[in-house]
């Protein structure tokens, strides 16, 4: 791994003095690749706590403009950027925070071919898409190519956040669970509706995109227990966190 410069050791002294992360650790965020499905109101607090936190290469995928709606949630972007690629809107803002990070940009739709072409060689997939197709799509190609993915997703007051790894096995053997165990298939259409048909309240994003952050940070340097296996739901209304666990589905015949 490359040796972290004086300056580095200056931005991230703050990590370094937590023996759990420590200069190794600070390597590892160094070292890391991440792939960030969305610069929206998941992705912009991802994206911006991991730049912060010296993650070496970030890889946006998003094909979407910036439009003055996106701003009361999706603060990596501001007025100034308004009809920009949010791609190219939340790089420079990364440049902006901090220099050491390299971002690469894709102003593509995440799916199981793009996947295949890009996601090879990085360390983690974070998925903060708005609909089931990409949410599939990411938890497939993660499964098919061995890569943890953390996903998360906001309603109106409420979110949630989750890991998957079901490429590998839990401390129990049994191998970790998909994404289908947790959602067999996605709601018919028009069930669960958009942000831009129901509302979603600003800083909810901004809540589970930061334990989104934090669980990537925690897989990348080793520490903690992800949440493998469990899904993690907020309710902002009433200011409470709740757990559920889950498990692979037996398969039958």
């Amino acid at each position: 791994m490359e040796p972290l410069l004086p300056e580095e050791l200056s931005r991230y002294h703050r990590h370094i003095l937590l023996p759990e992360v420590g200069g190794h650790g600070q390597q590892l965020l160094k070292a890391a690749r991440v792939m960030v499905i969305g610069a929206g109101g998941l992705g912009s607090p991802v994206l911006q706590y991991l730049a912060g936190a010296g993650v070496g290469t970030l890889t946006i995928v998003d094909d979407d403009g910036v439009s003055l709606s996106n701003l009361q949630r999706q603060v990596i972007h501001d007025s100034g950027t308004l009809g920009e690629q949010k791609t190219e809107s939340a790089a420079r803002a990364i440049a902006r925070l901090n220099p050491h990070c390299r971002v690469v940009r894709h102003e593509a739709r995440f799916d199981a071919a793009f996947a295949q072409d890009h996601l090879p060689g990085h360390t983690l997939l974070i998925d903060g898409s708005d609909n089931f197709s990409t949410r599939y799509a990411a938890a497939d190609s993660g499964e098919a190519l061995a890569v943890p993915l953390v996903t998360g997703a906001v309603g109106r007051f409420d979110g949630s956040v989750t890991v998957l790894k079901p490429y590998e096995a839990g401390p129990d053997g049994r191998p970790n669970p998909r994404y289908r165990d947790l959602f067999p298939e996605a709601p018919p259409e028009g069930v669960v509706p958009a942000c831009a048909e129901a509302g979603v309240i600003g800083a909810l994003t901004g809540v589970i995109g930061t334990l989104m952050a934090m669980e990537a940070i925690k897989i990348i340097t080793g520490i903690g227990e992800p949440l493998v296996g469990r899904l993690l739901i907020y309710d902002g209304l009433a200011a409470r966190f709740d757990t559920i666990r889950y498990k692979r589905r037996e398969t039958r015949g």
